[in-house]
């Protein structure tokens, strides 16, 4: 007989025990989730779709590293995408891609992109709105550009120390938001 629901402490056995079902079980619970985080990075369907592949790899062969007593299991698991998207942005192929793509071709993918909606699979949008505009910012660039902290220094003409102190606070501040949410 094949289990179809799962809590997340029988999922997390399931596919350390390398059960089928219980990948099945993720990716039917957690795919549209993922899926929008990769996406808000990658502003693509079609590189999403080719890196949420990945990602699901990794979640499978690294179960073994997951422990509960440092953070959630979806927390955890949206870190892998979050860390796959910006690795695939950084890329050598990714980028040579870009540049070898004609003018015409990448204007007509930007507007199409950038008047397209797209979805928010977990409604961190509306979680996200309730910060200060700064703090916003600050997550934004780090967690779906990709930027580190110093590049976010040199962005925004602050020193880094500043935008250390401001991405903690920012954090923070999500964290007890996200603790309302739930």
């Amino acid at each position: 007989m094949i289990k179809t629901n799962y809590t997340e402490e029988e999922l997390i056995i399931s596919l350390r025990e390398r059960n089928e079902s219980g990948f099945h079980h993720l990716y039917d619970h957690y795919s549209g989730a993922l899926y929008g985080v990769v996406l808000r990075i990658v502003q693509s369907k079609e590189y999403t779709e080719e890196i949420i592949q990945d990602v699901f790899v990794k979640i499978w062969n690294s179960m073994h590293q997951y422990d509960a007593s440092k953070g959630r299991f979806y927390t955890w698991m949206i870190n892998i995408a979050r860390n796959t998207a910006i690795d695939y942005l950084k890329s050598r192929s990714f980028q040579n891609e870009l540049k070898n793509q004609s003018l015409p071709d990448f204007v007509y993918d930007h507007a199409e992109l950038s008047t397209t909606n797209h979805s928010d699979f977990i409604g961190f949008n509306k979680i996200l709105e309730s910060l200060e505009t700064d703090k916003q910012e600050l997550i934004n660039l780090a967690y779906f550009q990709g930027y580190t902290q110093s590049e976010i220094s040199e962005k925004l003409n602050m020193p880094l120390g500043t935008v250390k102190t401001k991405m903690r606070t920012a954090l923070l501040k999500l964290k007890d938001l996200l603790k309302d949410y739930q």
